[in-house]
Formats: structure tokens, sequence, C-alpha cells
């Protein structure tokens, strides 16, 4: 069982295996459709949680989140309906969850896996305040509950795991809503996306947003992937000789 002292104490990367086994699921949950529509619900709540955090740091009034079972959102906020701050919010949603990818790898590399859990718990705990309908909150907390199980009761290698995979799919997650909102956009069937509220609040064209979404998913990735793997995973084997 984990002790709240566990928190702040670094922990041993896992066997390569482990890391390894951890991104194929990830992939496999993104690339299979069947699971994707299960999986996705995951990054609407890290989108929609985006949205709702940069709407309170740039001084927003949160009116509350829902989430459906189609695995769409939607976060509602008051304040000036134009300027830098309705430009961040709306930019959050996108770009959240590989960017919080990004930052679970970050943790990791660092040797921060049960740091990293509770955090999400965190996260999880504030972002359940505002959720404003049934299926939000059964969803926010089935999420809180299995992260706080595997976090308090699972041994360490599990909880590798799982840290691992979370942070996987997050980064590899990142890039597929925004595929299917430039199909959508293509065939105007979402006339009120992020990216064409964007293009409406600074006159950039929606696509340019879509691009944008699509580069910070991909950076993301690429740096993070960088970060999960373990670091003696390069290194030179070494080796001593002595003259005879």
């Amino acid at each position: 069982m984990t002790e709240f002292s566990d928190l702040w104490e670094p922990q041993a990367d896992p066997e390569m295996w482990i890391v390894a086994a951890a991104a194929v699921l990830a992939l496999l949950l993104v690339a299979y459709g069947p699971a994707w529509r299960v999986s996705r619900n995951i990054v609407t709540i890290a989108h929609e949680g985006g949205h709702a955090l940069v709407a309170l740091l740039t001084g927003r009034k949160l009116d509350g989140i829902r989430l459906h079972s189609d695995t769409s959102g939607v976060t509602v906020s008051r304040g000036r309906p134009e300027g830098a701050g309705m430009v961040l919010t709306a930019l959050a949603g996108y770009v959240a969850p590989p960017l919080l990818g990004l930052l679970f790898a970050w943790l990791l590399e660092l040797g921060r896996i049960t740091l990293m859990l509770w955090f999400s718990l965190l996260l999880l705990a504030g972002m359940l305040v505002m959720i404003r309908n049934v299926f939000g909150v059964v969803s926010v907390v089935t999420t809180g509950g299995i992260i706080f199980a595997v976090s308090w009761f699972a041994p360490t290698d599990v909880q590798a795991a799982f840290a691992y995979f979370g942070a996987s799919f997050l980064l590899l997650a990142g890039a597929r809503p925004v595929i299917e909102l430039q199909r959508l956009r293509a065939m105007r069937q979402a006339p009120s996306s992020d990216a064409d509220q964007l293009s409406q609040l600074t006159g950039v064209p929606g696509l340019v947003w879509v691009f944008v979404f699509g580069l910070v998913a991909l950076a993301s990735l690429v740096l993070g992937g960088n970060l999960l793997i373990p670091a003696e995973t390069f290194e030179a084997p070494s080796f001593s000789w002595t003259a005879p």
C-alpha cells in the first residue's frame, strides 16, 4: 500500500519491456476503432478540463462542464466575448491532452510515478466540482477511482506500467481528435468547432488553427516519447581491459 510520503520519493525506472508494452497498448486503444470510441472519453475529460482551467486562469467565470456518452463535451464560461482570455480558452481544448501527456512524461522521467498518479487525481477532483450532468460525474469518478486504486494498492511495477500507459495514451491520442475535427470541418459538420471559434475571434483561418493543434500534438509526442524511454536504453555498454 502506498503511503503519503511516497509521493515525493523518486522511483526507479521500470524495465524497458514494461514501457514498450504500455506504449503498444496505448497505441491499440487509439488506432482500433471500437476501443477508441470508449477510450476517447479520457481525451474528452482532458479536453474540457483544458478549457475550464484556462478559463479560470484568464479570469473568466466557469459555469460548468458537461461530458456526453458520444464522447463530446462542452465547457461554459462567462466573461468578455473576445480578447486574449477567450482566445486562450478556445485554444486550450485540443492542446490540453498532448500537453498533459508531455507533463506526465516529464514527471515519469524524473521518477515521480506516484506523484504523477496523484496529480491526475487532483485534476479530476477539481474538475468534478464543475461537472453538471450524470454521465460526466460517472466518467470522472470512475476514472479517478481506477487511478486511486492503482496508486494506493497496486505494487510498484503495476503502478509504473499504469502511469506509463496513461502518459503514452495522452501523447498518442493527441492527434486523432485533430484529424477527426478536420474531417468534420471538410464535410461542414462542425461549424462551431474550436478552430472555427478561434477563426471568428482572431480572423485567422480555421485550417491554420487545426494545423496549430496538430503541431502541438506532434511536438508533444516526439518530446514526450523521448522522455518516456529509460535513459539506460541508449547507454553504451561499458567494459574494462587490463594489459597482460
